[in-house]
């Protein structure tokens, strides 16, 4: 019984001491003030789906479109979204459309011409936020380049048959009190739905 104890008590002990180390678990110091850990925000960007035909200067999506909005719910679904932004055209609404019922969220409409607008709008958002930007093939990969490097990086446009890229950025966690070790900002690009 005594041998049962001591090893409940030696694994409680280890647990402890794994989680201490764990860097993720451990709260940053300054002055003695504890401060607790805060979670990332994660901002996923991505292109408006294939356009339609049905309106020269504000189309909807295509049948092609449609498939790739129901896709990107398909993919985002379980990732925890908090927040859905897009254009203020239709094709990058609808686009978001299938995801936003998925979530149960409504999607806000940022207009593509105030991008620093919309980088207020990240930067508001409650630490462990997922937020989905729906954009067009200067925007997105611009916006992306923004969020990695403030300063202004210039990024490429997507091409006009480019759909399929989906952006995600990593923005480091913001802790009560800020530290000099503080993780840069991270951009992973990938691509989701088959092509046409």
């Amino acid at each position: 019984m005594q041998r049962r104890t001591l090893l409940a008590a030696a694994c409680s002990l280890l647990g402890s001491v794994l989680v201490a180390a764990a860097p993720s678990a451990r709260p940053a110091h300054q002055d003695g003030v504890l401060a607790e850990p805060v979670e990332p925000v994660v901002v996923f960007l991505v292109r408006h789906a294939e356009k339609g035909d049905d309106d020269a200067r504000d189309p909807g999506l295509s049948a092609a479109g449609e498939r790739r909005a129901n896709e990107l719910a398909r993919v985002l679904g379980s990732a925890g979204v908090t927040h859905l932004f897009a254009s203020e055209y239709k094709r990058t609404q609808n686009t978001l459309r299938p995801l936003a019922d998925a979530v149960g969220h409504e999607v806000e409409v940022v207009s593509a011409r105030t991008p620093e607008k919309q980088l207020a709008a990240i930067a508001d958002l409650p630490p462990g936020s997922v937020a989905v930007i729906c954009g067009h093939s200067n925007t997105t990969p611009q916006l992306a380049a923004r969020l990695v490097d403030p300063t202004g990086s210039d990024a490429a446009n997507l091409g006009e048959d480019e759909y399929d890229r989906l952006f995600e950025v990593v923005l480091p966690a913001r802790s009560r009190v800020e530290s000099s070790t503080r993780l840069a900002p991270k951009l992973v690009e990938l691509r989701y739905g088959a092509g046409e």
